[in-house]
């Protein structure tokens, strides 16, 4: 399920200066069963609601990640060291190699969402990527920036031999990776620079947090309750 997630994240977020808040909404085709993806961040905090049943809040700069199960109200907390070691075991899986990809400009261009953009594509013996960037979306820089704290530094390693933020020209309206036998096409349908609560980073009081099998190597310490609240 984490190799499945990081994949999302990669396809959504690519592998902090700016601390506004920002919320991109995102359709998402190939990553699951959820066909819409929400990023909420807030300075080197970030939410990616998967599903209505599934959330996943990252600590960009620890590198810590829940993932909350609403249905159940349960959640499953998993340290930074773990998920960059979950992210370099999914890296080895898929054969990434360190050496980053070249960034080509195809000269197609296509309009999504009334903002012309152009295609840019990258490819690897493992994976093939396509980017339709607007070189011209209001306030990119920002957003670029602030995008980047999605993949924390912690992963950088296992993040090796992939383009991020920095990368590109522009803002990628569309983002599509092959790697294998899957495809998976992330289109942004909107982009807004409102305040965001805090609350949206925590995990609600009303949640309890599961115990996760002990994998060796990776997880070799057991989830444990949160303490009860004080009175």
């Amino acid at each position: 399920m984490k190799a499945q997630i990081l994949g999302v994240v990669l396809a959504v977020c690519l592998p902090v200066a700016v601390r506004g808040d920002l919320t991109i909404v995102q359709k998402v085709e190939g990553g699951g069963p959820g066909n819409e993806v929400t990023l909420k961040l807030k300075g080197d905090k970030v939410r990616m609601e998967i599903s209505p049943q599934m959330t996943t809040i990252i600590d960009g700069r620890t590198g810590d990640t829940v993932t909350l199960m609403t249905a159940q109200k349960r959640f499953v907390r998993i340290s930074g060291d773990k998920a960059k070691a979950i992210a370099e075991m999914a890296s080895k899986y898929t054969g990434s190699t360190d050496e980053k990809p070249k960034l080509s400009a195809t000269g197609k261009k296509m309009s999504i969402n009334g903002y012309e953009t152009e295609e840019y594509i990258s490819e690897t013996p493992t994976f093939k990527a396509r980017y339709w960037i607007a070189l011209n979306y209001p306030d990119a820089a920002t957003i670029l920036k602030q995008l980047q704290a999605a993949m924390p530094t912690v992963w950088n390693d296992a993040a090796k031999g992939m383009l991020n933020y920095h990368d590109l020209p522009g803002l990628p309206l569309r983002t599509q990776i092959k790697m294998k036998e899957r495809d998976i096409t992330s289109t942004i349908t909107s982009i807004k620079q409102d305040p965001l609560n805090d609350a949206d980073f925590a995990v609600p009081k009303d949640f309890l947090e599961m115990k996760i099998p002990n994998v060796p190597g990776i997880m070799s310490e057991r989830s444990v309750p949160p303490a009860p609240p004080k009175p």
